[in-house]
């Protein structure tokens, strides 16, 4: 599971002429899932993207996490971040997990999320979206594993 996370003032995810997610400051996440991946990688994406500290303190220092300051979370599903692209110049997508077996898991990290406290808005899977955000930074961070 990968994850690619950026701070934000604010993020919103637009399908069509509707509005289906939106922040204010928080995290703007994009997450990728593999073939792999399973129930306990979406519990511990959550965890670590709840505690990960990207927010300034006092001394200007990135010591806080978006669970210590309350902010909200957008998660958008990205099969793309799974893109290979080693060989010519059209991105293979072999190594993103089918629909069917990442969907369930884009949701369990949602879910997790809330269970850990956070406001979450989401994109929708599978449809074409338009992401808008205004990165705070900028700050941008790659979690994940294979």
């Amino acid at each position: 599971m990968r994850a690619l996370v950026q701070r934000v003032t604010s993020a919103s995810v637009r399908v069509g002429d509707e509005t289906v997610g939106a922040v204010g400051p928080g995290l703007c996440v994009f997450v990728g899932v593999t073939h792999a991946d399973t129930a306990a990688d979406a519990e511990r994406m959550a965890g670590r993207l709840w505690r990960l500290r990207v927010f300034e303190d006092a001394d200007g220092l990135t010591n806080l996490s978006a669970s210590d300051l309350g902010r909200e979370v957008l998660v958008v599903s990205q099969f793309t971040l799974y893109a290979d692209t080693a060989r010519g110049r059209r991105p293979s997508f072999a190594g993103a997990a089918p629909p069917e077996h990442a969907e369930p898991l884009v949701d369990a990290v949602v879910a997790a999320l809330r269970r850990l406290g956070a406001t979450v808005a989401t994109g929708r899977f599978r449809a074409p979206m338009r992401v808008e955000l205004v990165n705070d930074g900028p700050f941008t961070v790659l979690l994940g594993w294979p």
